[in-house]
Protein backbone atom coordinates (compact mmCIF):
# COMPACT_ATOMS: atom_id res chain seq x y z
CA UNK A 1 0.00 0.00 0.00
CA UNK A 2 3.09 2.19 0.78
CA UNK A 3 4.85 1.75 -2.12
CA UNK A 4 1.67 2.65 -4.17
CA UNK A 5 0.98 5.53 -2.39
CA UNK A 6 4.50 6.75 -3.23
CA UNK A 7 4.19 6.03 -7.24
CA UNK A 8 0.89 8.37 -6.57
CA UNK A 9 2.59 10.86 -5.20
CA UNK A 10 5.30 10.80 -8.03
CA UNK A 11 3.11 10.49 -10.76
CA UNK A 12 1.01 13.82 -9.78
CA UNK A 13 3.93 16.02 -8.65
CA UNK A 14 5.69 14.77 -12.33
CA UNK A 15 2.38 15.84 -13.94
CA UNK A 16 1.60 18.79 -12.72
CA UNK A 17 5.35 20.28 -13.13
CA UNK A 18 5.14 18.99 -17.29
CA UNK A 19 1.84 20.53 -17.28
CA UNK A 20 3.43 24.10 -16.92
CA UNK A 21 6.00 23.89 -19.30
CA UNK A 22 3.27 22.72 -21.65
CA UNK A 23 3.43 24.76 -25.17
CA UNK A 24 -0.15 24.68 -26.82
CA UNK A 25 -0.03 25.45 -30.77
CA UNK A 26 -1.09 28.35 -32.40
CA UNK A 27 -0.48 30.32 -28.93
CA UNK A 28 0.96 33.50 -30.82
CA UNK A 29 2.56 34.68 -27.28
CA UNK A 30 5.79 35.14 -28.40
CA UNK A 31 5.61 36.72 -31.73
CA UNK A 32 3.60 39.78 -30.06
CA UNK A 33 5.09 43.01 -29.93
CA UNK A 34 5.04 46.04 -28.13
CA UNK A 35 4.31 49.20 -29.46
CA UNK A 36 5.78 52.43 -27.79
CA UNK A 37 3.22 55.11 -27.28
CA UNK A 38 3.75 58.60 -27.03
CA UNK A 39 3.26 59.52 -23.57
CA UNK A 40 0.67 62.46 -23.15
CA UNK A 41 -0.65 64.46 -20.53
CA UNK A 42 -4.19 65.47 -20.27
CA UNK A 43 -5.28 68.08 -17.89
CA UNK A 44 -9.00 69.65 -17.82
CA UNK A 45 -9.26 72.94 -18.05
CA UNK A 46 -12.48 74.22 -17.71
CA UNK A 47 -14.32 72.81 -20.73
CA UNK A 48 -11.43 72.15 -22.71
CA UNK A 49 -8.34 70.25 -22.25
CA UNK A 50 -4.72 70.84 -22.20
CA UNK A 51 -2.57 68.48 -24.31
CA UNK A 52 1.23 67.76 -23.61
CA UNK A 53 3.96 65.71 -24.64
CA UNK A 54 7.35 65.04 -22.80
CA UNK A 55 9.78 64.41 -25.28
CA UNK A 56 12.05 61.14 -24.53
CA UNK A 57 15.54 63.04 -24.09
CA UNK A 58 17.60 61.05 -22.42
CA UNK A 59 19.24 63.99 -20.34
CA UNK A 60 17.96 63.48 -16.42
CA UNK A 61 18.31 67.74 -16.35
CA UNK A 62 15.57 67.31 -19.51
CA UNK A 63 13.24 64.79 -18.14
CA UNK A 64 13.44 66.59 -14.33
CA UNK A 65 12.49 70.04 -15.67
CA UNK A 66 9.76 68.14 -18.16
CA UNK A 67 8.62 66.45 -15.09
CA UNK A 68 8.61 69.24 -12.27
CA UNK A 69 6.05 71.23 -15.12
CA UNK A 70 3.80 68.47 -15.48
CA UNK A 71 3.57 68.33 -11.34
CA UNK A 72 3.02 72.28 -11.35
CA UNK A 73 -0.16 73.14 -10.57
CA UNK A 74 -1.64 76.39 -12.12
CA UNK A 75 -4.63 76.64 -9.80
CA UNK A 76 -6.02 80.36 -9.86
CA UNK A 77 -3.73 82.34 -10.84
CA UNK A 78 -4.65 82.63 -14.66
CA UNK A 79 -7.62 84.17 -13.78
CA UNK A 80 -7.91 87.73 -14.82
CA UNK A 81 -5.35 87.39 -17.30
CA UNK A 82 -6.19 87.17 -21.40
CA UNK A 83 -2.84 85.18 -21.12
CA UNK A 84 -0.55 83.72 -18.41
CA UNK A 85 3.40 82.75 -18.89
CA UNK A 86 5.05 79.91 -16.58
CA UNK A 87 8.79 80.13 -16.86
CA UNK A 88 10.73 76.98 -15.30
CA UNK A 89 14.26 76.86 -15.31
CA UNK A 90 16.84 73.76 -14.84
CA UNK A 91 20.14 73.50 -14.93
CA UNK A 92 20.80 73.03 -18.26
CA UNK A 93 18.01 74.62 -19.92
CA UNK A 94 14.53 76.72 -19.75
CA UNK A 95 10.48 75.56 -20.19
CA UNK A 96 8.47 78.56 -21.11
CA UNK A 97 4.46 77.69 -20.86
CA UNK A 98 1.74 80.00 -22.32
CA UNK A 99 -2.04 79.59 -20.81
CA UNK A 100 -5.06 81.41 -22.44
CA UNK A 101 -7.56 82.96 -20.10
CA UNK A 102 -9.32 79.34 -19.52
CA UNK A 103 -6.19 78.06 -18.56
CA UNK A 104 -5.99 76.05 -21.86
CA UNK A 105 -2.14 75.25 -22.23
CA UNK A 106 -1.34 76.92 -25.64
CA UNK A 107 2.21 76.13 -26.00
CA UNK A 108 5.44 75.49 -24.65
CA UNK A 109 8.82 76.20 -25.64
CA UNK A 110 11.99 74.24 -24.34
CA UNK A 111 15.55 75.03 -24.81
CA UNK A 112 18.35 73.15 -23.33
CA UNK A 113 22.21 73.83 -23.98
CA UNK A 114 24.74 71.03 -23.85
CA UNK A 115 22.36 68.18 -23.03
CA UNK A 116 23.32 64.27 -23.07
CA UNK A 117 22.44 63.09 -26.94
CA UNK A 118 20.53 60.52 -28.27
CA UNK A 119 22.41 57.26 -29.89
CA UNK A 120 20.78 58.17 -33.31
CA UNK A 121 22.00 61.80 -33.13
CA UNK A 122 25.18 60.60 -32.27
CA UNK A 123 25.87 57.78 -34.74
CA UNK A 124 24.69 59.77 -37.33
CA UNK A 125 27.17 62.55 -36.65
CA UNK A 126 30.43 60.48 -36.31
CA UNK A 127 29.33 58.10 -39.21
CA UNK A 128 28.66 61.26 -41.93
CA UNK A 129 32.02 63.37 -40.54
CA UNK A 130 34.44 60.95 -39.02
CA UNK A 131 37.02 62.52 -37.18
CA UNK A 132 34.97 65.49 -35.94
CA UNK A 133 34.15 66.59 -32.41
CA UNK A 134 30.92 67.48 -31.43
CA UNK A 135 31.76 70.58 -29.16
CA UNK A 136 28.46 72.50 -28.39
CA UNK A 137 24.52 71.41 -28.63
CA UNK A 138 21.54 72.96 -28.26
CA UNK A 139 18.08 71.19 -27.83
CA UNK A 140 15.03 73.55 -29.13
CA UNK A 141 11.12 71.15 -28.82
CA UNK A 142 8.34 73.33 -29.25
CA UNK A 143 4.65 72.45 -29.61
CA UNK A 144 1.19 74.38 -29.70
CA UNK A 145 -2.17 73.06 -28.90
CA UNK A 146 -0.54 69.73 -28.23
CA UNK A 147 1.07 69.21 -32.02
CA UNK A 148 4.65 69.01 -32.15
CA UNK A 149 6.14 72.14 -34.05
CA UNK A 150 9.89 71.87 -33.75
CA UNK A 151 12.30 69.49 -32.49
CA UNK A 152 15.79 69.59 -33.09
CA UNK A 153 19.48 69.76 -32.27
CA UNK A 154 22.00 72.54 -33.09
CA UNK A 155 25.18 70.85 -33.09
CA UNK A 156 28.60 72.72 -33.26
CA UNK A 157 31.45 70.76 -34.77
CA UNK A 158 35.43 71.25 -34.98
CA UNK A 159 38.24 69.46 -36.44
CA UNK A 160 41.29 71.02 -35.94
CA UNK A 161 40.43 74.91 -36.89
CA UNK A 162 37.13 73.97 -38.92
CA UNK A 163 34.22 74.85 -37.07
CA UNK A 164 30.78 73.68 -38.80
CA UNK A 165 27.23 74.06 -37.50
CA UNK A 166 24.40 71.51 -38.05
CA UNK A 167 20.73 71.02 -37.68
CA UNK A 168 19.54 67.42 -36.94
CA UNK A 169 16.39 65.93 -35.87
CA UNK A 170 16.19 63.80 -32.85
CA UNK A 171 16.22 60.55 -35.37
CA UNK A 172 19.78 61.45 -36.46
CA UNK A 173 18.93 62.96 -39.80
CA UNK A 174 20.86 66.28 -40.78
CA UNK A 175 18.56 68.81 -41.84
CA UNK A 176 20.41 71.50 -42.14
CA UNK A 177 24.37 72.85 -43.10
CA UNK A 178 24.46 76.42 -41.33
CA UNK A 179 27.46 78.21 -42.22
Amino acid sequence: MKTVLIIVLILGVHLTTFSQNKEMEGNDEKAMKSVELPEIVVRNAGKDFSYYLPDKNPDPSVKKLQSDFVAYNLGKDYEGYDNFLVILEGEKGILTATYDANGKLTSVIEKYNNTQLPVQVIYSIYKAYPGWQIVNDKFLYSQENGNIKKKEYSLKLKKENEIIKLKVDPNGQIIANVD
